[in-house]
């Protein structure tokens, strides 16, 4: 007789940041639209309040963080959750090229809009062609 003995465990993905609260953190999705002045990413992050976000860049990682504070109705006991509350982090690598003491970043129906403006050196020129 044998004994098939099958132990499942989840494991966390390589790629997920470790945590101390062992809450879950979520990769958000971004957008980004590049002008030849700005570079603009919009990260949705539901439950996130501008109070709770953490922009930073920091040796040109361009490093973003939200904080989510669970809701917990009042006197009522959740029978089914599809929706997984936890915090975000997502980083990005910077070129040179961006002014560091303009960037600038604003939430809105969970949406954070983070503009990094070109610094003055890096913007096209245009140059001018004239006739001899």
């Amino acid at each position: 007789m044998t004994t098939d003995v099958t132990k499942t465990t989840e494991k966390t993905p390589v790629e997920a940041p470790e945590t101390t609260t062992g809450g879950r953190i979520y990769r958000p999705l971004a957008d980004i639209v590049e002008t030849p002045d700005a570079v603009t990413l919009m990260l949705e992050m539901p439950g996130v309040g501008a109070e709770d976000v953490d922009v930073t860049l920091e040796k040109r990682v361009l490093t973003i963080r939200g904080k989510v504070h669970p809701a917990q109705p009042e006197k009522l006991q959740l029978v089914y959750a599809e929706y997984g509350e936890g915090d975000y982090e997502r980083s990005f690598t910077m070129s040179d090229d961006f002014d560091a003491d303009k960037i600038s970043a604003s939430v809105s129906n969970g949406v954070l809009t983070v503009t990094l403006p070109r610094a003055v050196e890096a913007k096209p020129k245009k140059i001018a062609v004239t006739t001899a």
